[in-house]
C-alpha cells in the first residue's frame, strides 16, 4: 500500500497535536493494522473481492481512533481526517466515505447500543477493522496506561479500574459473539488466556 507511510506520518502528527496518550496512539493503530492484515490474509481465500478493499481496510485500521470522543469532538476528528483523505491519498471518494463509516461505527460501545451498521460489499471489511481492534483491547497494561494518563488515576487505582474492565468487557468479547470470523474466534481464545495470566502476574507482583 503505497499511501500506508502517509497515513502513519499522518496518525503521528495527529496523535501528538490532539494530546492522543499512547494506549490509543500510534503503537495502538500500528497493532490494529497488523492484525487487520492477518484477518484479512485469512479471509481471502472464501472472500477474494476483499484484495480490493484492502486499502480501506488499512487505512481504517491506522487512522481510526484519531477521531475518538474520549480525546476530541468526534465530528471534528472525523472532518480532519476526511480532509487528509481527499487531498493526500489516493483513495476513492466512495472509499474515503467507507472508511470514515467504518471509524464512527466500529467502536464496542456503539456496537453495544447500535449493533452492526450496514455496510453493503464492505461489511467484511467493516468487521475485519473492528474485530482488529477489539484483539487488541486484550492488552492488559494498555488499559492501566489509559486510566493513568486519561483518568488521572494513581497507579493502584489505575490496576483496580484495569481489572474491573477486563471482567466486565474484555474477557466477555467471546461470550457476547463479538467476534464472526475464525481467526478472530481462535486468536482471541489464546490472548484471553495470556491477559488472565498477566492480571495474575500483577496480583503477585502487588
Amino acid at each position: 500500500m503505497v499511501i500506508l507511510p502517509r497515513l502513519i506520518q499522518f496518525a503521528l502528527i495527529t496523535v501528538k497535536k490532539m494530546g492522543i496518550d499512547e494506549s490509543h496512539g500510534l503503537s495502538h493503530a500500528l497493532n490494529v493494522l497488523h492484525h487487520s492484515h492477518a484477518i484479512l490474509e485469512s479471509e481471502l481465500p472464501t472472500h477474494p473481492y476483499l484484495e480490493e478493499q484492502r486499502d480501506v481496510i488499512y487505512t481504517s485500521a491506522i487512522v481510526h481512533d484519531l477521531c475518538d470522543k474520549k480525546y476530541m469532538d468526534e465530528y471534528y476528528g472525523i472532518q480532519h481526517i476526511h480532509r487528509y483523505l481527499v487531498t493526500k491519498t489516493p483513495l476513492l471518494a466512495e472509499e474515503t466515505a467507507i472508511v470514515e463509516k467504518i471509524i464512527a461505527t466500529m467502536s464496542y460501545s456503539k456496537v453495544k447500543v447500535n449493533g452492526f451498521p450496514s455496510m453493503g460489499n464492505y461489511m467484511m471489511a467493516y468487521h475485519i477493522v473492528r474485530e482488529a481492534d477489539l484483539l487488541s483491547a486484550y492488552d492488559f497494561d494498555r488499559s492501566i496506561i489509559y486510566n493513568m494518563y486519561q483518568k488521572d488515576s494513581n497507579f493502584t487505582n489505575s490496576i483496580q479500574n484495569a481489572m474491573n474492565l477486563f471482567e466486565q468487557r474484555v474477557l466477555q468479547h467471546n461470550r457476547d459473539s463479538l467476534f464472526i470470523t475464525e481467526y478472530s474466534k481462535c486468536l482471541s481464545t489464546q490472548l484471553e488466556q495470556e491477559a488472565k495470566t498477566r492480571i495474575e502476574n500483577w496480583k503477585s507482583i502487588l
